[in-house]
């Protein structure tokens, strides 16, 4: 061969390398992950979504890319955020922090993996557990059944408190069972309950004001998007009123929280991207039972109870499965 004739070929080879590249980026499956909080406060739920992933053979990125929508904490945006990602064809709907109802009522046809705080038969999402139909599965984290654990955890890390507060969110689809739930929870140990209902700062603003007042030794916050988005500011305003509080995410305990019971939300977006890669690889979202979540986990904030003057038994202690010091 001349020497002209290689550089013409290597000259080729030099164009086609990224044509190839091109398309095998193209030819790579598209994640639309909606939420409807913050990315700040998710960096280590989304390494556990990206394990997930991993665990089926997708590498963000390499294998598969995401299209990312976030709400940031305003809902009503929820609904467009989900129908730019149906109009985006994405190969799979993530839909999480809320987003469950937004994804569904925007696709029937996109295969959907969501997480729910609610009961997802009542909800419309699946027709059942064990068989799903539709183009829809994913984790019901349910915890509303949950609310009376946490009483009873407030109760015994806060003997002295008579009154105890509990704040839900009166748009949450499942608001009527958790009241149920802490109502019965009460009665059980004796306390009474001042509950009120928050949907926006304002409300929580107010909430607090009326705790005060009210004298409550105690405060439970309901577990739901909305109040899980506002963490920060329920945390301060705990800190601000010396008002013991116990929350559902582990999050909440990390940032300053006194303590909080629930599911491993970590364990559950991995799970999350364990479905959407097996979805990639051709299993049908009818066909993939709706899971619950495996782990749960008491945190305990030393920090938090030392500055509240509270003393944690060693018998709660001895049960934590993280105490932060």
């Amino acid at each position: 061969m001349t020497r002209r004739g290689l550089m013409a070929l290597l000259g080729g080879a030099a164009v086609a390398w990224p044509v190839v590249a091109r398309a095998q980026q193209a030819a790579m499956p598209v994640i639309g992950f909606l939420n409807g909080q913050s990315p700040e406060s998710f960096a280590h739920l989304l390494r556990a979504f990206h394990q997930g992933l991993s665990e089926t053979g997708y590498v963000e990125g390499q294998s598969a890319t995401t299209e990312y929508r976030w709400a940031e904490g305003y809902v009503d945006r929820l609904p467009t955020l989900a129908r730019d990602l149906v109009r985006r064809q994405v190969a799979v709907i993530v839909a999480a922090g809320g987003a469950h109802l937004a994804a569904k009522a925007a696709t029937t046809n996109i295969p959907i993996v969501f997480t729910t705080p609610g009961e997802p038969v009542q909800e419309g999402l699946v027709a059942s557990f064990n068989r799903p139909g539709g183009n829809a599965t994913g984790i019901s984290v349910f915890t509303v059944t949950l609310e009376a654990k946490r009483l009873e955890l407030l109760h015994e890390l806060v003997p002295s408190a008579t009154t105890i507060g509990v704040l839900l969110d009166p748009t949450f689809s499942s608001v009527d069972m958790q009241l149920s739930e802490v109502q019965t929870a009460a009665r059980a140990t004796g306390h009474e309950l001042r509950v009120l209902n928050v949907s926006t700062d304002a409300d929580i603003d107010e909430a607090f004001s009326i705790l005060v007042k009210a004298r409550v030794g105690a405060l439970v916050v309901g577990g739901n998007p909305f109040l899980n988005g506002k963490r920060n500011k329920l945390i301060g305003l705990a800190a601000r009123e010396a008002i013991p509080a116990i929350y559902e995410a582990r999050e909440s305990t990390i940032a300053g929280g006194l303590v909080s019971y629930g599911p491993s939300i970590t364990d559950v977006y991995r799970q999350l991207g364990v479905y959407a890669g097996r979805i990639l690889k051709g299993e049908k979202p009818s066909d993939l039972p709706v899971l619950q979540p495996a782990k749960f986990e008491l945190l305990i904030n030393l920090k938090t109870a030392k500055a509240l003057g509270l003393t944690v038994p060693p018998t709660l202690l001895a049960r934590a499965d993280e105490v932060i010091e």
